[in-house]
């Protein structure tokens, strides 16, 4: 499975969201301004800085390490994630 952790008004989680629909590669999106409580939001937001994301989306797929999230819109790595 993978995860597709967006925010509002971001270009790039929408146009990352638009690629994996074309390449056909299903996923989850979730919305850290809507999907989360606050208390989990910041969390979030703790984690990915915590990892060295600065920017949104953040693509994860389900046994990926931490070093191979995929940050910001990056078609070239949004390919790999097919099966």
């Amino acid at each position: 499975m993978v995860t597709v952790y967006t925010k509002n008004n971001c270009p790039k989680c929408m146009m990352t969201k638009n690629v994996l629909d074309a390449e056909g590669i299903s996923f989850q999106a979730i919305n850290i301004d809507e999907d989360l409580n606050p208390n989990e939001r910041e969390e979030k937001i703790q984690q990915f800085k915590g990892l060295g994301f600065m920017t949104m989306p953040i693509v994860i797929k389900e046994g990926m390490s931490t070093d191979e999230y995929i940050s910001g819109f990056n078609p070239e790595k949004l390919q790999t994630l097919k099966d």
